[in-house]
């Protein structure tokens, strides 16, 4: 199987091994371009038995994934829907499908992860963090909306409904280290440690049967006691109910013509650009 022509990101194999290395200057903003380079992965990756293990890792030296592109958020509608018609968002279809592959996948996080970004890494079956680089934030409260990339729903499954809800609500940014007591990741390590962490974990997997993997991926996921198309779903639902009574479609608006989401001191300073934009049309 070949993985070449994308956009985004670069893979190479290597004994069951598919290292992907995002790269899309300036920051990696997660939008269209990424969401169909992504889709184009997994539909190889599901057909290919000779890769056991997808990791994922950035070429940024700053960021791992960024949010999700605001000039798709402006674009969605201000009328809400009812539960029977929402229906699943792009992010959240693609980043289910990279969940369920049949892979095992590891997110190599050595960067920021906010918004979209932590999503999905949340929808990688684990998640290592270097201490000093990583940060992780979900923002979308303090924009008007909620986190709608499996963010609300696979956070409350790996940190617990208390935590999930203080890491949503809060808006702000947490450290590896943070990251590692609430849950979220499996382990921070130190920036000089988690290649060869990652490295050695990753070639361990890869030694194990394609279908012995996927079949203890699929009964761990299944064993999760609401099916997450239910709750993804709901998110959904939420998405819509929250755009229709909040200046969110006019905030996107404003940071997208600002271009604000590809100045490198936005991502460094997520929580001010937050507040400014908490400031539009308020």
């Amino acid at each position: 199987m070949e993985y070449k022509n994308f956009t985004t990101f670069n893979v190479k194999t290597d004994n069951g091994i598919a290292w992907v290395t995002i790269d899309f200057p300036p920051v990696n903003v997660q939008g269209q371009e990424m969401l169909a380079d992504l889709n184009s992965l997994a539909l190889r990756l599901e057909r290919d038995r000779e890769i056991k293990v997808v990791v994922f890792q950035s070429a940024h030296p700053e960021i791992w994934v960024c949010h999700y592109d605001t000039n798709l958020l402006r674009d969605m509608s201000k009328e809400a829907v009812s539960r029977e018609e929402a229906k699943l968002l792009d992010l959240q279809s693609v980043l289910e499908r990279i969940s369920r592959l049949p892979q095992a996948t590891i997110a190599k996080l050595e960067g920021f992860a906010r918004g979209g970004g932590h999503e999905f890494a949340l929808a990688c079956d684990m998640r290592f963090a270097a201490r000093g680089k990583y940060k992780f934030m979900q923002m979308e409260v303090g924009m008007g909306i909620l986190p709608c990339g499996g963010g609300a729903s696979r956070m409350a499954r790996q940190a617990g409904l208390g935590r999930a809800l203080e890491i949503i609500l809060s808006a702000r940014d947490f450290t590896a280290d943070e990251a590692e007591a609430y849950g979220t990741i499996n382990k921070a390590l130190e920036p000089d440690e988690i290649g060869e962490y990652v490295e050695n974990l990753a070639r361990r997997i890869a030694l194990f049967p394609a279908e012995s993997i996927n079949a203890c991926k699929q009964t761990v996921y299944e064993s999760i006691d609401k099916p997450i198309e239910e709750a993804l779903k709901a998110e959904a639902y939420w998405l819509y109910q929250a755009t229709s009574k909040t200046s969110a479609i006019t905030r996107f608006t404003w940071a997208d013509e600002q271009g604000a989401q590809f100045e490198i001191d936005n991502q460094r300073n997520w929580e001010q650009l937050v507040v400014n934009v908490q400031e539009v049309n308020d």
